[in-house]
């Protein structure tokens, strides 16, 4: 999504696949950190599996080739490489069962990228942009200490934050979409 979500000055939500891109990013943040948590028994982070493929994966990297079509660079970037990530996880790639060192350098190396997205959201991205990159930045680091240290404590502070990650990206998509719709503010995003 463009920098702004405001009402009048926001781009018409259906030129842009922002909101697409935020919801897919919310949602998969979400089910991915409240499995980590353990709240819901009987359950696994490797449940998210199929909605971190398909949501998070695919439709994720598809808003940001969307988003590059569009000229926005930054949500283009954002979108496409937190699609690999998800495609990547979901895949296997980053699972424990390459051991725990291979699974946290694989958390290790995406939380850099993460980095990269908060700082270029300083610019690019807003207040709620900065939140949910800079969370999921902290999210993907501390999941990385956690499995690199098998800290179950740190790893599930991570979902915690992943979720409150998840929750703040699908709050911009919500707001996006509803301020478009309506023309105005109709929720805040600053």
């Amino acid at each position: 999504m463009s920098s702004d979500a405001s009402g009048a000055s926001a781009r018409s939500a259906s030129l842009e696949a922002g909101p697409l891109g935020y919801l897919a990013l919310g949602l998969t943040l979400l089910a991915f950190g409240l499995l980590q948590t353990g709240v819901l028994h009987g359950t696994a982070v490797g449940d998210a599996g199929g909605l971190a493929h398909l949501v998070g994966g695919i439709a994720l990297f598809i808003a940001g080739l969307w988003q590059f079509r569009s000229g926005d660079g930054f949500t283009g970037t954002a979108f496409t490489s937190l699609g690999a990530f998800w495609a990547a996880w979901a895949a296997g790639v980053g699972s424990a069962a390459g051991g725990k060192n291979a699974a946290g350098l694989f958390l290790l190396v995406w939380a850099l990228l993460a980095i990269t997205l908060t700082a270029a959201s300083w610019q690019a991205g807003g207040l709620i942009g900065r939140g949910v990159y800079g969370l999921l930045a902290l999210a993907l680091l501390v999941d990385a200490v956690g499995t690199l240290s098998s800290s179950t404590g740190l790893v599930k502070t991570a979902g915690w934050v992943a979720a409150v990650a998840g929750l703040l990206s699908w709050y911009w998509a919500t707001a996006a979409l509803t301020n478009s719709g309506w023309g105005r503010d109709a929720l805040p995003v600053r």
